[in-house]
Order: C-alpha cells, then sequence, then structure tokens
C-alpha cells in the first residue's frame, strides 16, 4: 500500500509539472500574439518612404517609435531620479505605485509584489515621453523591455563610454556602413557618451534565457 501511495504521488507530482509547463506556453504564445498585433497597428499608414520629421503629425510620430522601439507591450518603465541622493534609475510603470498598504517599495520588489498593476504601452505615454514632460509638467522619460516572450528582441543598442568613446563610436559605425548594416547615433543623456542603435524589421534571437523584465 505504501508503494501504491508513493508511486500516486509522483505521477500526482509529474501531471503538475506538465500542467504548470502547459500553461506558461499558453501565457507566452499569447504575449507574443499580443506583440505582434500591437506591431502591426503601429505600422503608419503613410505611404513607404514618406520621411516623418519634426512638422509630421503626432500620430506619424508615435507610429515610428512603436514600430522602431518594439517591446514588451504590456509593461514599460519610466525614469526616476532622487534629486537628493543623486540616484536615477527605472522602474516599472504601476498604477499601485506608493499607493499606502499596497505598495511595499524598496521592501518588497516590484517583480515580487502581489499587487502588480503594471501599464501596457499606449499612445498616451508615448506622446508624454516624446514631448519629454507629463501633464503636470514634470519630467517623463518612458524606456523599453526588449526582450520579448518568445526570447527575442527587434532593436540592438551598443553603449560606448569613457575613455575614446568617440574613436570607438565612430569605429563602429564605420563598421555597420561597410557590412551596410543601417545604424543610427546619439548622444548620450550625460554628454560623455554615445549610443548606437540598429533597427530590424526581423527578430534577434538571443540563445540563453533572460530576464526581460517584471514578472
Amino acid at each position: 500500500m505504501d508503494a501504491r501511495i508513493t508511486e500516486l504521488v509522483a505521477r500526482l507530482t509529474a501531471l503538475e509539472g506538465e500542467r504548470a509547463e502547459i500553461l506558461a506556453e499558453i501565457n507566452t504564445l499569447r504575449s507574443v500574439r499580443s506583440e505582434e498585433a500591437a506591431a502591426v497597428k503601429a505600422v503608419p499608414s503613410a505611404k513607404a518612404g514618406d520621411p516623418i520629421d519634426r512638422n509630421s503629425t503626432i500620430e506619424k510620430k508615435i507610429a515610428l517609435f512603436r514600430r522602431l522601439f518594439r517591446g514588451r507591450s504590456d509593461v514599460f518603465p519610466i525614469r526616476w531620479e532622487n534629486r537628493t541622493t543623486g540616484r536615477s534609475g527605472y522602474a516599472p510603470a504601476c498604477t499601485n505605485e506608493w499607493q499606502r498598504g499596497i505598495c511595499e517599495k524598496p521592501k518588497v520588489k516590484c517583480s515580487a509584489c502581489p499587487n502588480q498593476a503594471f501599464q501596457a504601452v499606449d499612445e498616451v505615454s508615448i506622446e508624454r515621453h516624446l514631448r519629454g514632460t507629463d501633464t503636470n509638467g514634470a519630467p517623463f522619460v518612458m524606456g523599453v523591455y526588449p526582450m520579448l516572450a518568445d526570447n527575442t528582441c527587434s532593436f540592438l543598442a551598443a553603449d560606448f563610454d569613457e575613455g575614446e568613446w568617440r574613436r570607438d563610436v565612430f569605429a563602429f559605425r564605420e563598421t555597420c556602413q561597410r557590412h551596410k548594416i543601417p545604424v543610427a547615433i546619439e548622444r548620450s543623456r550625460s554628454g560623455n557618451g554615445a549610443h548606437a542603435w540598429i533597427f530590424s524589421r526581423n527578430r534577434y534571437r538571443r540563445r540563453r534565457r533572460a530576464v526581460s523584465g517584471p514578472s
């Protein structure tokens, strides 16, 4: 009888493990589907080759932003800065942030919080990011979690700072141009570095699983 109980417990454990794996795959497929739908929706209606500049409509600018920076659509981070300590960073946008009795930051990390209410990426947040301020005039900078649920990403960024960063980023650009890889260079927020962006219609796949953001 003891042997039979042990056998049944083992079978039950295996079934529970299989159920967890199936649920995880279902959630992954649903997330991929929603991300692909968001990417399709973000494609602007303008004709191919129609340039988008500072005089374009905000709708076209938002569509371009969503097409280039395709990441997780269910959550995005917002930049924070402590003026007293000078520290800064990014935290996921959450409607429960700092709500008394609900949010327990910094004691409980966002990734482990049972009261997560992360905000999805929408046109309102993107417009605030492009303008640089929220409705109250406070600085607003949003980020992106580029790693999608299927372990792929749609853009790459190389960060250059310290030392000979100018020489390094120009060498990087020349290498990309030599291999006919479009690359965009921008100055870092601090002014003492640069970022090199590579965008693609196809997705880059990472070989090893990596955390793309809060879960």
